[in-house]
């Protein structure tokens, strides 16, 4: 079951990511991260001009949340809704790309790349110390973004 957190306007000015602060720091008090993967998405409240054609990604105010959001929780990956789109929307905050009408978002080859290979480094460190078998999933993120991470790899960082 998803559960979403609604992201307001004063949150985003003052970087304060305490809705997902609370959520994420009761899962861990509780030792309930396990459950709740892939369950989380966000409601991003805010107001713009009809006619203004950005996309949420694009607005600076909003991506500076999310870079704020990463550094607090660089693991929240773990967490968000993949099938929903979670995923490629909190990617598309950190990673520079452009939006294509007929091919969807266009990452950054390069930025790409070193964004998922430091997830993996994080999130295989992490799941680790949850006791949560990391492999299988850290194979299927990369493959989200295109990516064959080989087994060697993950012999290598263990």
């Amino acid at each position: 079951m998803t559960q979403t957190i609604a992201i307001q306007l004063d949150h985003l000015t003052r970087l304060d990511v305490t809705p997902v602060t609370s959520i994420v720091e009761t899962l861990l008090r509780e030792g309930a991260i396990a459950t709740q993967e892939q369950t989380l998405s966000f409601e991003i409240h805010y107001p713009r001009d009809p006619s203004d054609p950005r996309e949420l990604s694009e607005i600076p105010e909003i991506r500076l949340w999310f870079v704020r959001l990463d550094s607090v929780y660089p693991w929240l990956p773990f967490l968000l809704d993949w099938k929903g789109g979670e995923l490629a929307r909190y990617t598309a905050m950190l990673v520079p790309h452009q939006f294509s009408r007929v091919e969807g978002i266009q990452y950054n080859p390069e930025a790409l790349e070193i964004f998922v290979m430091h997830k993996l480094f994080i999130l295989a460190d992490w799941l680790k110390q949850q006791e949560i078998p990391a492999q299988f999933r850290l194979k299927s993120m990369a493959q989200l973004f295109g990516y064959d991470i080989d087994d060697t790899f993950f012999n290598m960082i263990q």
